[in-house]
């Protein structure tokens, strides 16, 4: 059941109707119900595999949790209070032990599904690949959003092993809490601790917030059927033939499809934080603007946030201090250099996590690339800082100016859009030929010469999607410079009416309906 599609819309319709009529006890429970009856259509198998997800995280962290309350009962004890320091720390350190033991075993199946489902063809076409062999590739089925709500789950895992939130004793509410429906498409990433409060809370009708959630809403539309989809069809026919389209048109492609990704994800988390804040849960914001970023490690604080934290809280930071890694940059400092030694752990986490999120994206080596070239570029960015920073205070008066400033945001877009060709063309080798292709084919003039128009776009398209990227780029600006739109039309009652009015009629109107009026899949589906 896509998001675009008719049937999700009735979905939405029945739901919102039946949340506020209910007794509020019971809200939670028509969600969780909701869940079912979503994920059920896009598969019951997938519904087992959620099910063991939640069935082992629900009783490890209880078993952990238990066993903590144990310990703790324990030691407050007489008993406990009676045990000399060696005993206390013996008894505390067996039964870390235990916890320990039981950590790894739910991440071990949590992981294990995660990759047995998504990465064991990737696997096999390797091996048949280096040693020549003919291993068949395995026919499984991959769940619904399987990396969304097992990171999601993990992460609920480590939280309660970290001693950072409470295991929560019922099974239905982790159940909840990992098959909310609005985040299972693109996230974002929640974690157990942000979004319990209001997932299982009670909700009262809240005009205002309901109206924003709709407004939300009809916002991401707005970018996935007007601009996103639209602009899919000259991206699938650029990228769809890379002997032809060479030179310019990678270029072309390369913008076109860095202004489709960004109104398709960023339209899909609007409709989630809608679908959310119209049923009274707060969900955190993934996107702040991504495109006004002036590097590459910005960029990577503004684009997909719960993703970029997910890794650096559960990844980067576990990995730069483990007594491993500690112990190696110790000694190459000794061995080879000081400076060197104190960057080994930072480097080898940076690469580690990115190479991990690149395969996260995908199965594919073409994803394996694009996260180390992200671990590259951040690294280099990061060796040049001293000169960056000598330079920004020898040229305060220029740094600062607007016009290096745009400088800085369009190199970091082009950096993006350069990266994304491997997201575009899917092979290694063939994203590389296109790329050099660039700097080799001056063929600018053939790709304006009414080439464009051939690609499935007429005229008309291009405005409309142009247009739509204006609108985009404008309500950015406002947001970048004064905060919420929603909330200044909030206070201009019929401007705002109009506004959303002139809206639902684009979307409508100019929405780019496939063939029966059923739109395109959000591109992170396949994630």
């Amino acid at each position: 059941m896509l998001f675009t599609s008719y049937g999700f819309i009735a979905f939405l319709a029945v739901l919102f109707a039946l949340y506020y009529l209910v007794p509020r006890r019971f809200q939670w429970l028509l969600l969780l119900a909701a869940d079912v009856v979503f994920y059920a259509c896009a598969g019951w198998q997938g519904l087992l595999f959620m099910a063991a997800t939640i069935t082992v995280s629900w009783a490890s962290t209880n078993l952990m949790g238990a066993n903590l309350r144990k310990q703790k009962s324990y030691l407050a004890s007489p008993e406990g209070k009676a045990l000399e320091r060696d005993e206390r720390r013996a008894f505390k350190k067996h039964n870390e032990k235990y916890r320990k033991r039981i950590f790894i075993l739910a991440l071990i199946i949590d992981l294990g599904i995660l990759a047995a489902l998504k990465y064991t063809n990737f696997i096999i076409s390797n091996v048949n690949s280096v040693f020549g062999a003919s291993v068949g590739a395995v026919d499984w089925v991959l769940p619904l959003g399987i990396s969304f709500y097992t990171f999601q789950t993990v992460s609920y895992v480590i939280d309660v092993y970290w001693e950072k939130v409470e295991p929560e004793r019922n099974i239905l509410r982790v159940a909840l809490f990992t098959s909310f429906f609005p985040l299972l498409i693109q996230g974002p990433i929640s974690r157990f601790g942000d979004l319990k409060d209001t997932l299982f809370a009670e909700h009262k009708a809240d005009f205002k917030q309901i109206s924003f959630g709709f407004q939300r809403i009809l916002w991401g539309y707005f970018k996935k059927l007007v601009i996103a989809d639209r602009l899919l069809v000259a991206v699938t026919a650029l990228c769809g033939d890379p002997s032809t389209y060479t030179g310019a048109y990678v270029f072309i492609g390369a913008v076109l499809y860095a202004a489709e990704l960004y109104a398709d994800f960023t339209g899909g988390i609007d409709i989630t934080i809608g679908i959310a804040q119209v049923l009274g849960v707060k969900v955190q914001e993934n996107f702040i603007r991504p495109y006004f970023s002036r590097s590459i490690a910005e960029y990577w604080r503004r684009w997909h946030i719960s993703m970029g934290t997910w890794f650096k809280d559960y990844i980067f930071y576990p990995l730069s201090v483990a007594p491993w890694l500690l112990k190696l940059s110790k000694n190459a400092r000794k061995k080879i250099s000081d400076g060197f030694g104190r960057k080994l752990s930072v480097y080898v986490s940076t690469i580690v996590t990115w190479f991990l999120t690149g395969l996260w994206h995908g199965a594919a080596w073409n994803f394996v690339v694009w996260g180390l070239l992200n671990a590259f570029f951040i690294l280099l960015a990061e060796e040049f800082k001293p000169v960056s920073h000598r330079f920004r205070e020898k040229h305060g008066a220029l740094v600062n100016g607007f016009c290096y400033r745009v400088f800085e945001t369009l190199r970091t877009f082009l950096l993006m859009c350069s990266l994304r060709i491997l997201d575009c063309y899917r092979d290694v080798a063939v994203s590389f030929r296109a790329f050099g292709s660039i700097f080799t084919e001056l063929n600018w003039d053939e790709a304006f010469s009414g080439t464009l128009l051939q690609l499935g776009l007429s005229g008309t398209d291009y405005i409309v999607a142009g247009l739509g990227v204006i609108v985009m780029f404008a309500v950015s600006c406002v947001q970048e410079k004064r905060g919420s739109v929603r909330e200044s039309l909030w206070e201009k009652p019929v401007l705002s009416y109009a506004v959303f009015f002139v809206l639902a009629v684009a979307v409508l109107t100019l929405g780019a309906y496939g063939v029966g009026y059923d739109a395109s899949q959000f591109i992170y589906n396949q994630f």
